[in-house]
């Protein structure tokens, strides 16, 4: 029972190393989105409009990533928990139980967190094309307003000579 108890523990250990890994990338992957997104904010310097637009996918995201980093951190904690609660509870096979599904569930926890972070990095970037396109539409109106304005002076300095001949 001892061995097989041993076993167990070293099991639950290497899992607990494998979340932790999992958890500080998904740290990593947050800390990056929010420097993306800080470099995108300092890196444009477009119409007000789009500069409005970056500014609250700023907010939103930071907020996002603020709640993903706590859980992050609670996590991280929970890990720190497990691995306390597997070294003084070798002598109750019961405690491996338990631990098994808080790793499971703390499995479950870090895969949801991946998930958002994938989801919020993919809305970041829908949104970025979502701005672009914006800024490309903006564009061409302003274009069309000019050739429209010139053609109004045009006709209105043609008018101006006929009435002057006439």
């Amino acid at each position: 029972d001892r061995d097989t108890d041993k076993k167990r523990i070293e099991e639950l250990l290497e899992e607990n190393m494998v979340l932790e890994i999992a958890q500080k990338q998904s740290m990593n992957e947050s800390a990056h989105l929010g420097w993306e997104l800080e470099q995108l904010s300092k890196s444009t310097d477009l119409a007000d409009s789009k500069k409005s637009f970056v500014f609250e996918l700023n907010e939103c995201a930071s907020s996002r990533i603020l709640k993903l980093e706590k859980d992050n951190q609670s996590l991280q904690n929970t890990i720190q928990e497990l691995r306390d609660a597997s070294l003084t509870s070798r002598e109750s096979s019961l405690k491996f139980v338990e631990l098994e599904k808080e790793n499971q569930q703390l499995s479950k926890k870090i895969e949801k967190l991946q998930n958002q972070i994938e989801k919020e990095k993919q809305s970041n970037q829908d949104l970025e094309t979502l701005s672009e396109e914006l800024i490309k539409d903006k564009e061409q109106l302003q274009v069309v307003m000019e050739t429209l304005k010139a053609d109004k002076d045009r006709q209105i300095k043609d008018l101006k000579q006929e009435n002057d001949h006439l």
